[in-house]
């Protein structure tokens, strides 16, 4: 057999292999973890003259933090200043009411708007220090939410007096110390805060609606302790006023997520008067009044409705936490 007897030996060239995409692309570089976003919520009502002031320094200290990416939201609660205008200028993202709907509005719409993966509050009064932020939002690694406390200090004699009886009814109801209820200044994840956002209230509030429900739902709060400014211009809190609708909205909230916690005392006490008058009547008059027996119905109608309020509650917890957590349609192998 001659050499011209075999068959053909097909060659292919490089050029052909790499039209063909036989041969292995160059490895691609990995990327690298992904940096979390934190939305810094401002809600503001005529603040021109604190907002220029309060969002350079907030640029200067978030530049600094190089753990998080930052973007800074304003919402613009009806503001007849100019307050959009100038946050605008200095960069800021905007959201603006036609008119003034209330300061827990506003931060209820920041919440809905941020996009972020956690979401810091602070007020747009300068009072809450932006060079607390690098502390808040360190304590994240080990904690769910961190709030930064004033320590009962920061304002007024009957206003820092208020706060102290604001914050041992929040403590009774989560049996937890609660050193600072009512501080607007905080940094949480933003599942969270859009979980429970339809229960926050329209008003000032709203820091101790969500700090009930953090510990509610079973989130590890941390207080940080910081130092508030002056703040610029006039409060918009009026005390009597607000301090009297306030002291209701925490009986609310309180019968919201810790319902027995409300009604066991009240019907302990109605209780114990049904029981303590049945004594007193018997000892004078040897007999079983009424009125001993319509208070031990009472404080066992009331018992009821504790336990019926509390089984209400936690569905609407669990309503919640499925809001937060949607079922996953993955399949586990």
């Amino acid at each position: 057999m001659t050499v011209s007897d075999y068959p053909p030996v097909e060659t292919t060239s490089v050029g052909q292999l790499m039209a063909a995409d036989t041969v292995p692309a160059a490895p691609t570089p990995e990327a690298g973890p992904r940096v979390p976003t934190v939305t810094v919520v401002l809600p503001v009502l005529n603040e021109a003259d604190n907002l220029r002031r309060l969002l350079g320094e907030l640029t200067d200290e978030l530049d600094a933090i190089a753990q998080y990416d930052f973007e800074v939201l304003v919402v613009d609660d009806g503001s007849t200043d100019g307050s959009g205008e100038i946050a605008r200028e200095m960069g800021a993202r905007i959201v603006r009411h036609a008119t003034n709907l209330g300061n827990g509005a506003a931060v209820k719409r920041g919440i809905r708007e941020a996009d972020g993966d956690f979401i810091l509050l602070m007020d747009g009064d300068g009072q809450h220090p932006p060079d607390a932020i690098k502390r808040l939002v360190a304590k994240l690694d080990s904690h769910d939410m961190v709030v930064g406390s004033r320590g009962g200090s920061g304002g007024s004699v009957h206003r820092n007096l208020a706060n102290r009886i604001y914050n041992g009814l929040a403590s009774y109801v989560t049996a937890r110390k609660i050193p600072d209820l009512t501080s607007g200044f905080r940094v949480a994840p933003a599942a969270a805060l859009k979980g429970f956002v339809h229960m926050l209230p329209n008003t000032f509030s709203y820091p101790t609606t969500i700090t009930l429900a953090m510990f509610k739902a079973g989130y590890s709060v941390h207080y940080e302790p910081i130092v508030v400014r002056p703040r610029g211009g006039h409060s918009k809190i009026n005390v009597i006023r607000d301090g009297s609708r306030f002291l209701l909205i925490i009986l609310k909230v309180a019968t919201m997520f810790s319902p027995l916690k409300v009604f066991m005392p009240a019907s302990a006490l109605i209780a114990v008067l049904g029981v303590a008058w049945y004594v007193i009547t018997f000892l004078t008059e040897h007999r079983f009044t009424n009125m001993g027996l319509l208070l031990l119905v009472q404080a066992s109608v009331i018992f009821g409705l504790g336990l019926v309020s509390e089984q209400i509650a936690q569905l609407r917890f669990e309503q919640s936490e499925a809001r937060q957590n949607p079922p996953s349609n993955d399949v586990v192998e």
